[in-house]
């Protein structure tokens, strides 16, 4: 999100379709209202805006993408149902520019529990690291609350913490046979023993990856900064769509005659040339004259035409494709060249 201003920038306009009865009803909004009551403050006592408004920017980091499916935890649905809901109601003010997504869930493994048997979450401080040295792993699992039946008891799996994390980790085959040892009486220390050691088998290899990837900050940010080029293609163009569609349009738009005739000349420009090797190039000037990028050398004048028409006809997605022929001026962003193109759809729409 800290990447990609188009995301804040789309909260803002969800904001103003967001009802503020559905926002009361975020659990996030809900538990803090409920620890202030339990302590005898007033309802939103040290409640943010930031805090209240979560669900929104949730819903913008969603919608922002059309995602039709999206993986979530059972205690997560919520955020899907609520982008739902901002987006129908934009959609029905603006016309169709979302798609209403939809919450996929693993049904055994919706939610996990935490060491002291509620959800497992940060705010409740008692989650299980799924990087943490192996040490501190035992030291977590070996801490996981039980009650107080003695080996050679029965247990119950239903309602065990301790049962329901080693289910989703285990093969069917496995969970069955814990579920037969909980009947049997296994104790509680030859339980948590064998938690532990499924869960060591599972996230060692992933936690010798992290470490090799976490040595290597500058490879991830390098990564990180890709997919925020690939996410603002994607985003850039689909803003300029919804600022149209709310009337954050360019004034000039609304001019006719002259001023019509004059807006076009603040179009971006293709300026093609040949170098003195005999290839031929060309680049993309903004409105401003500042260089956006230039292409590779072709052998022909009728060649760089050809890719010219295909930027300005498919913008964006000629842009990703052709990419490999293309260099991006010094300073620029491919959203910077996505909003040029953009214009050039503009003005053919």
């Amino acid at each position: 999100q800290s990447d990609i201003p188009e995301i804040p920038e789309l909260t803002w306009l969800l904001t103003c379709v967001a009802g503020k009865g559905i926002l009361n009803r975020a659990h996030a909004y809900k538990a803090a209202v409920d620890k202030n009551r339990e302590a005898g403050e007033d309802d939103d006592a040290g409640v943010t805006a930031g805090l209240f408004m979560y669900p929104v920017l949730m819903a913008a980091d969603i919608l922002m993408f059309k995602a039709h499916s999206v993986p979530v935890g059972r205690d997560q649905i919520q955020h899907i149902e609520m982008a739902r809901d901002f987006g129908a109601r934009f959609n029905h003010l603006y016309g169709e520019h979302f798609v209403l997504p939809e919450a996929a869930i693993e049904e055994n493994v919706a939610t996990l529990p935490g060491l002291d048997g509620r959800k497992m979450s940060k705010s409740y401080d008692n989650t299980i690291p799924l990087f943490a040295p192996r040490d501190e792993l035992r030291k977590l699992v070996f801490s996981i609350l039980t009650d107080s039946r003695a080996p050679g008891e029965p247990k119950a799996t239903e309602g065990s913490a301790l049962f329901q994390l080693y289910q989703a980790f285990a093969t069917p085959a496995q969970a069955a046979e814990f579920a037969e040892a909980f009947t049997a009486g296994i104790g509680w220390g030859e339980a948590k023993q064998a938690l532990f050691e499924l869960l060591d088998a599972e996230l060692a290899p992933l936690r010798e990856k992290y470490e090799a990837l976490m040595a290597r900050p500058d490879h991830i940010e390098a990564v990180l900064r890709a997919g925020a080029e690939k996410a603002r293609a994607i985003a850039t163009p689909l803003m300029l769509e919804l600022r149209r569609a709310v009337g954050l349009r360019d004034l000039r738009e609304q001019a006719g005659g002259k001023k019509a005739a004059k807006a076009k000349a603040a179009l971006p420009v293709f300026k093609q040339y040949r170098e003195k090797d005999g290839r031929f190039h060309f680049k993309l000037v903004d409105a401003f004259g500042r260089e956006l990028l230039a292409s590779e050398g072709f052998a022909s004048p009728r060649e760089a035409g050809e890719l010219i028409s295909e930027l300005k006809r498919s913008g964006p997605e000629a842009f990703q494709a052709r990419m490999q022929h293309l260099t991006l001026a010094e300073g620029i962003a491919p959203a910077d060249v996505i909003a040029a193109l953009a214009a050039f759809a503009e003005e053919g729409a």
